[in-house]
């Protein structure tokens, strides 16, 4: 029977679904949203636990009715939460990685933006035109060692390009911050520039840099 989770691992011990990033990261592990924890706003845990949940049912669901195959599309990874794994077994979350249907953020003309949302919004998954947006978080603790670009590149690259047909990705950044720029582009996102769409952050108004990456389909 074909698995509809490839290629996530399960925890033999609770079950639970996860992506392990490569060498030198072993310890830090993708996995679904847990309830029941203090790190972020309970309505926001909720939120992301009922898209991941939703997700796994799917999959769960189409190793019935697809037991030769082929592996469904879905339209989002169901782990996303970034945590490492201390050595007595225990974990401790992180960071955050996801994709979503693109906000058009760099489309300025609000009529516009709203429409090309709604396009995109209504576009079946596994769709080779959808635009995806990538967001991502990490611990101050946890900076500068490569963490945050490995996690992107292990999720595009064993979920977001098999799993959901992913093609076009963007991401939005805080105008002058190098070290997200370069977490981006080493992922092979190109710099498209600076735009302003009147954007404002806890009443502070913030120009936004655009970075984009699109499927080299010689490379599937």
């Amino acid at each position: 029977m074909t698995c509809q989770l490839h290629p996530l691992e399960i925890n033999p011990k609770t079950g639970e679904p996860f992506l392990r990033l490569p060498a030198p990261h072993q310890s830090i592990i993708l996995t679904p949203p847990r309830q029941g924890r203090s790190e972020h706003a309970d309505f926001w845990i909720q939120f992301v636990k009922e898209e991941s949940d939703a997700t796994l049912e799917y999959l769960r669901k189409s190793a019935g009715d697809f037991p030769n195959g082929p592996l469904q599309f879905v339209g989002a990874s169901p782990v996303r939460h970034i945590r490492e794994v201390k050595e007595d077994g225990t974990d401790v979350l992180i960071g955050d990685v996801n994709f979503r249907r693109s906000p058009f953020e760099e489309v300025l003309d609000e009529v516009e933006r709203k429409r090309l949302q709604e396009d995109n919004a209504k576009k079946q998954a596994g769709d080779p035109t959808i635009q995806y947006a990538i967001g991502d978080w990490l611990a101050a603790s946890h900076h500068g060692r490569g963490i945050m670009t490995a996690a992107i590149g292990l999720l595009m690259t064993a979920w977001g390009i098999p799993r959901m047909g992913v093609r076009h990705v963007v991401a939005y950044t805080f105008a002058g911050n190098i070290g997200s720029n370069r977490v981006f582009e080493k992922n092979g996102f190109a710099n498209r520039g600076l735009f302003d769409n009147g954007k404002t952050v806890r009443g502070e108004k913030k120009v936004m840099t655009l970075l984009e990456w699109k499927l080299d389909e010689n490379k599937i």
